[in-house]
């Protein structure tokens, strides 16, 4: 989570019945939610919408303020069936179209909410927009979209609404984002902002390493029910949870039992965080380290790995992919190789493609035999720079999938 403090748009009014924020009247002492308004940026899915979702089964007022009129071929959820499962909760909904990088659309946004329910009492900042590509490979109009989303529309938002805050009983503006982490890792290998790699690169199976959103709704919830007072705070979801009492965490698992992923920018304790992700096949350089020799993997790996993967090509994965792959490999049985999807029936083998590569991959040779067995998994050799991504990322996440595949035959 980002820090907490205090302190034209189309909007269709589902209830027509005013319901005081605590503007007008005090809450319970119990810091329960009943008619307080919530202002949330993109709670049309995801967290945004847990945390709706939490607050409204305490009879709290959600101004959903999100893009998504329509629905997404790909992603679930619109403001409408958000606003139908707020209602559902047992909350009041007022659904808003609203892009955070345009100011009109804000200020109309939070009049709308004001009109209605009479004030704003908590602000979450949750809208964002993020690239995993790395500097060279990020357009300008990315860059500019992550900055417009990110940085000016959690700044506008907060502008225009905390008049309104400082009218409130119980004001907080909450900004959810990862923590602000100087460690030199996070900017060896990124200058572009960037969040954990395991959505993009983590492929089938990933969720079942991690935790539900509902740990999220659940500590925005806690930060919610506390005092004005409580300001300029870096909070991390199972820290305040765990000062709530909350011993077992399993409930928050999507798979509970399973291991779980290390969240990549907490390093608090940075043996610790090594051990886990060591475990996991992969070593961060959380610290700076005598260079060592690599191991060496077994002889002709690559060789026998491209033959394999060769042997499986086919017509349908060709289509389904459409990318060529090359590999600058380091170590035995290292150069240069490369893997065709995208031509006739399919091709690999060493050398460079024959025509431009979509996507190269900068690792040595251990690592690439792991990552394709399955021992390594891409997440962590990304994170961990043992692999270099250069060109385009989703045609990357492809090729993930592909060696998932491939795991039972090498």
């Amino acid at each position: 989570m980002r820090m907490e403090e205090p302190l034209r748009t189309t909007c269709q009014l589902l209830h027509l019945s005013h319901r005081p924020s605590s503007t007008e009247v005090m809450l319970p002492n119990t810091g329960k939610l009943a008619g307080a308004t919530v202002f949330i940026t993109g709670a049309s899915r995801g967290i945004g919408k847990a945390i709706a979702l939490k607050a409204a089964k305490d009879g709290a007022n959600i101004v959903i303020a999100a893009k998504t009129s329509h629905a997404h071929p790909k992603l679930p959820g619109t403001i409408y069936t958000a606003a139908e499962e707020i209602e559902a909760a047992g909350g009041k909904a007022l659904p808003c179209i609203v892009d955070v990088r345009d100011e009109q659309q804000i200020s109309d946004a939070v009049e709308n909410a004001v009109k209605k329910f009479g004030g704003i009492d908590i602000l979450v900042n949750n809208a964002s927009a993020i690239s995993l590509t790395n500097t060279l490979d990020t357009p300008m109009k990315k860059v500019d979209l992550m900055m417009s989303v990110n940085t000016r529309g959690t700044y506008l938002t907060s502008k225009v609404c905390i008049p309104y805050l400082k009218k409130s009983k119980i004001a907080h503006i909450l900004n959810l984002s990862p923590p602000l982490n100087l460690n030199p890792l996070w900017f060896k290998q990124h200058c572009a902002i960037h969040t954990a790699a395991m959505d993009m690169l983590g492929g089938s199976g990933i969720e079942s390493q991690c935790r539900k959103v509902d740990i999220i709704a659940d500590a925005a919830y806690s930060i919610f029910k506390k005092p004005k007072t409580f300001t300029g705070n870096f909070i991390i979801d199972e820290n305040i949870l765990k000062e709530e009492g909350i011993k077992n965490f399993d409930a928050y698992a999507i798979k509970p039992g399973h291991p779980l992923l290390p969240d990549f920018f907490l390093d608090e304790f940075p043996d610790t965080i090594t051990q886990k992700m060591e475990s996991h096949g992969a070593a961060p350089q959380l610290k700076e380290e005598k260079p060592q020799s690599p191991s060496k993997p077994r002889s002709r790996a690559v060789e026998e790995t491209f033959r394999v993967v060769k042997n499986s090509l086919s017509d349908d994965i060709v289509k389904a992919t459409q990318a060529v792959y090359q590999f600058e490999l380091s170590g035995e049985d290292g150069g240069t190789w490369f893997l065709d999807l995208k031509n006739k029936s399919g091709n690999a083998g060493y050398g460079e493609p024959s025509g431009q590569a979509d996507v190269v991959m900068n690792m040595s040779t251990e690592d690439f035999v792991k990552m394709f067995s399955g021992s390594l998994k891409p997440t962590m050799a990304f994170m961990s720079g043992k692999l270099k991504i250069k060109g385009n990322m989703a045609l990357a996440i492809k090729l993930e999938k592909l060696m998932t595949q491939m795991h039972a035959k090498l």
